[in-house]
């Protein structure tokens, strides 16, 4: 459920004209309140996977305002910020527009989005951490958090077993320990933890998980903070893990992981709570090994607490041109309202909330998931973020890192001056 940030750094021309005829919205006003029509944008995700709670949330607005109209539209992720900016350019905007988490920032500064009473939606006062951080931007809020995606651990219970280990393990001490004897049992040409260095969302959870922070805001200003004490401490556990268990290639990033991973010459991994799936997949897992003895359980931190992850999911925005804002606030809260959230868990997606997260913990195939998400970070919401992730300033930090090429201090510092260039510019 990873969104990258893409088309949206490149939409800063036509954004002028959007930003000037801005203003309160959405769920703030009554603007559109008696229109007869509501454009709804979605990802094929809804389309294929759950159409009746598309058609619940339309059933539950047309009751309230008979003779409404709702159309749908359905994108895949490659395609659907290429169509939007083209139409955020004209009077054709639609009134709901499905976003990545990670995409809704640019949007968000540029004011292609119109602000929301948070007030009025489902749980808002409960959304998870992470997704509600993107959502809100200089203290307003543009969108509504929809559904999430995590992060967990994942290893091969046969290989925990070749060296004696029984069960996942609770604690970092206990995760490392097996991991040792692993590691020495198979040898430097098997990585007892294969863990990408370009991965920036796991070794962010490293620095959050210290005390750290990417970057910190003061006063309307945001500052780099890679190379804090609290962040280099983070900084040093992963390349200690990388150094210990990651025997690939250390310049390669985590997009290709769940194939990686197929070919047995892995015990563990860090990643989205689908990769381990993925990876048993017998179009995947080419060793024969995997189907089966494959177990998620959440990630120890080195702090002692479970590690802070990264939470993927979408969000629902309203365009500041839509003309029909209230509907689409309301059409929003029926779809990712209480009723919508446990639709969307049956489905086996996370919950945008708390309270019913805190339900799936009871359930033995949702509890590690659900635990995983209780503790989150997200990325600074700073104008300039968009043209730290273009630039891949992390993730050639974390490359110098684990080649070796720069020490942790070295490869922080530099990155923080490159961040500190950008990140505060619109």
């Amino acid at each position: 459920m990873k969104r990258k940030l893409t088309a949206a750094i490149g939409i800063a021309g036509m954004m002028v004209s959007i930003a000037a005829c801005g203003g309160e919205g959405g769920g703030g006003s009554d603007k559109g309140a008696d229109a007869k029509e509501l454009t709804v944008w979605l990802t094929v995700d809804a389309q294929n996977n759950w159409p009746g709670l598309v058609k619940a949330a339309d059933a539950a607005v047309k009751k309230k305002h008979p003779g409404l109209k709702i159309n749908h539209e359905y994108y895949g992720w490659p395609d659907k910020n290429a169509k939007l900016d083209a139409v955020l350019a004209t009077d054709k905007a639609p009134d709901v527009v499905e976003m990545g988490n990670t995409e809704m920032l640019g949007y968000m500064v540029k004011g292609a989005f119109a602000p929301l009473d948070q007030a009025k939606f489902d749980n808002s006062d409960v959304w998870l951490d992470g997704l509600k951080a993107s959502v809100t931007y200089e203290g307003k809020t543009y969108g509504v958090p929809y559904y999430a995606g995590g992060r967990v651990a994942n290893w091969r219970k046969d290989v925990a077993d070749s060296v004696g280990v029984k069960s996942a393990p609770k604690t970092y001490k206990e995760l490392t320990a097996a991991l040792d004897k692993i590691q020495k049992k198979q040898g430097d040409k098997f990585s007892a933890w294969y863990q990408p260095t370009r991965d920036w969302y796991a070794a962010m959870s490293f620095v959050y998980d210290a005390g750290g922070a990417i970057a910190t805001e003061s006063g309307g200003q945001w500052k780099a903070s890679l190379s804090s004490p609290e962040s280099l401490k983070g900084l040093t556990e992963f390349k200690n893990v990388v150094d210990s268990y990651m025997h690939g290639d250390k310049t390669k990033d985590e997009s290709d992981r769940y194939i990686v991973y197929g070919q047995g010459k892995s015990a563990m991994i860090f990643a989205a709570a689908w990769e381990g799936a993925t990876s048993e997949d017998p179009k995947n897992d080419k060793s024969g090994r995997l189907k089966g003895n494959l177990e998620n359980f959440v990630m120890p931190g080195p702090s002692g607490k479970n590690m802070p992850v990264f939470l993927g999911g979408s969000d629902l925005a309203v365009p500041v041109k839509s003309d029909a804002q209230a509907l689409a606030a309301e059409w929003i809260n029926a779809f990712t309202g209480s009723s919508g959230q446990k639709g969307l868990m049956a489905k086996g997606n996370l919950p945008n909330n708390k309270t019913d997260l805190a339900t799936l913990k009871n359930d033995p195939k949702t509890a590690v998931p659900a635990t995983a998400a209780e503790s989150s970070w997200f990325v600074p919401m700073a104008p300039g973020w968009g043209q730290v992730e273009k630039a891949q300033i992390l993730q050639t930090m974390l490359q110098s890192i684990g080649t070796g090429k720069k020490s942790v201090e070295a490869a922080a510092k530099d990155a923080d001056a490159a961040i500190d260039k950008v990140i505060n510019t619109k």
